[in-house]
């Protein structure tokens, strides 16, 4: 198999979230596989105009300068760069009109009309790479108008005669929304609008790529469900009740070449599921580094998180000042809103030898607190699939979600007669289910034997990307079949 996969991020070269890591590490592991895998992204400059982006330019090398694209009635030059994520080509978009500003997103319709520009040059450069892709793998809206150029600009092109699509949804209320004046300039005619973006009187990208993909995919078996129904599905759920045949819930995976305790670079001593006498030195080490008196025997309970209500952030300001009279301690990275960063501060300020807080991004810190902490909190209003919770299994640090998404299918409750589950789980979006959860964790914590019982449980658990891999190829092969 033949396969493009576009995204607008990749870890290690661009990132804001969780799909940076997906774009980054399942190529890898589609290459160890087999599969005849390309990745195609922009590349990014002006690094560090805008707090929250990670962006690196300088790798690759340049292969052509001179990639014609036809669009907004003129035709418009892009260089492309070239680089390897272990045996997987990297080939990056550069042009400095639509991705030299300094940020990954910025704001409004100028949004739209560059990830149009960036679909429209994937096309471009697939011609000029070699046989036709049999599929192209498209990642949320930024890459929604691929299936919309493949079934109307280049519907007659013979090149794409047997291409097919997969676009993925790695998080539904993020849809590309932008003015319908722009259709024309993007390439499309009024007819793409009436019949697959039109939104509520806006064009949707997002609504652009769930119209005219050939097939559908999210990123949790459990997530797939829920934006069939009108509480997850950001008013696209009658179209996504329509599609349920050609839509797939693939669970996300992690790189265990990058998080895992027994080699993890960042760590003040290793560890595993056969010795876990390293984890307490990292617990150490995470204390010392947030400047908290080594008390080993008390928890730690942590959250590496965006500052947003989609996380559950609100419920864990509510709950705050109980967890904190319980004697754990409590360490945050992240950022966010405003609101909540001043908030955390002042809790840091108020209880000075039980709390820890850095606001931003910082990759080895992530790392730390993972293999530091005892529990971790993932209380999501929603969340398509969630990488944390499942970097804490490998790391021995017990999850603490609620019952959303990929959180759901990852996370079962543990039961300390049985010593089985792997993590603690609640379904009610309260703060005060929170806090049952949080206590009852405690409790396990305090019986050595049975929070080990716990710690292996999630250790022993196999979410790696390779495992993931194989369900995208053979998601491929039926896709490729569909329809020809």
């Amino acid at each position: 198999m033949r396969v493009i996969l576009a995204s607008s991020e990749v870890v290690p070269y661009s990132k804001t979230g969780g799909l940076a890591d997906v774009a980054g590490a399942l190529p890898k592991a589609l290459a160890r596989s087999g599969c005849d895998i390309n990745v195609i992204t922009p590349r990014y400059t002006g690094f560090g105009a805008r707090r929250g982006d990670v962006v690196s330019h300088e790798t690759g090398s340049l292969i052509f300068d001179d990639l014609q694209v036809p669009f907004g009635g003129t035709v418009k030059y892009a260089s492309v760069w070239l680089d390897y994520l272990d045996d997987a080509p990297v080939y990056f978009i550069d042009n400095d009109e639509y991705f030299g500003r300094g940020y990954i997103y910025g704001y409004g319709d100028f949004d739209a009309e560059r990830f149009a520009f960036f679909s429209r040059t994937v096309l471009e450069l697939a011609k000029r790479l070699g046989p036709p892709p049999d599929l192209v793998h498209c990642n949320d809206w930024q890459t929604g108008f691929i299936p919309a150029y493949l079934q109307s600009v280049y519907a007659g092109d013979p090149y794409f005669q047997h291409t097919r699509t997969l676009f993925t949804i790695h998080n539904l209320a993020y849809q590309g929304h932008f003015n319908p004046g722009l259709l024309s300039h993007l390439g499309f005619g009024w007819d793409v609008f009436q019949y697959g973006m039109e939104f509520h009187g806006v064009a949707s990208a997002m609504k652009a790529g769930l119209s005219f993909a050939t097939a559908l995919s999210t990123v949790s078996r459990r997530y797939a469900e829920e934006i069939q129904t009108p509480e997850f599905g950001n008013r696209l759920d009658g179209l996504l009740r329509a599609r349920r045949g050609d839509l797939l819930g693939i669970l996300n995976g992690v790189d265990y070449s990058e998080w895992n305790p027994e080699i993890d670079p960042h760590l003040a001593a290793h560890y595993s599921i056969h010795d876990l006498s390293g984890k307490r030195e990292c617990k150490r080490d995470l204390l010392r580094e947030f400047r908290l008196p080594e008390d080993l025997d008390r928890p730690v309970i942590a959250i590496v998180s965006r500052l947003t209500v989609q996380k559950g952030i609100d419920l864990i300001a509510d709950a705050i000042w109980r967890i904190l009279d319980s004697g754990a301690y409590f360490v945050l990275l992240g950022s966010g809103g405003q609101s909540y960063e001043d908030y955390f501060q002042h809790v840091r300020d108020m209880r000075p030898s039980q709390v820890g807080v850095y606001f931003g991004y910082n990759t080895a810190l992530a790392h730390r607190i993972e293999a530091g902490a005892d529990m971790f909190l993932m209380p999501s209003a929603y969340e398509p699939c969630g990488l944390n919770q499942m970097y804490s299994l490998r790391y021995g640090t017990a999850p603490v979600v609620r019952g959303v998404g990929g959180l759901d299918d990852t996370i079962a409750n543990f039961e300390p007669t049985t010593r089985r589950g792997n993590g603690y789980k609640f379904y009610e979006y309260s703060a005060e289910r929170l806090l049952e959860k949080v206590y009852e964790a405690l409790l396990a914590y305090y019986d050595a034997e049975t929070w080990q019982a716990l710690q292996r449980n999630g250790m022993r658990a196999d979410h790696s990307w390779d495992r993931a891999a194989h369900e995208y190829l053979d998601a491929y092969r039926k896709i490729i079949t569909w329809r020809r």
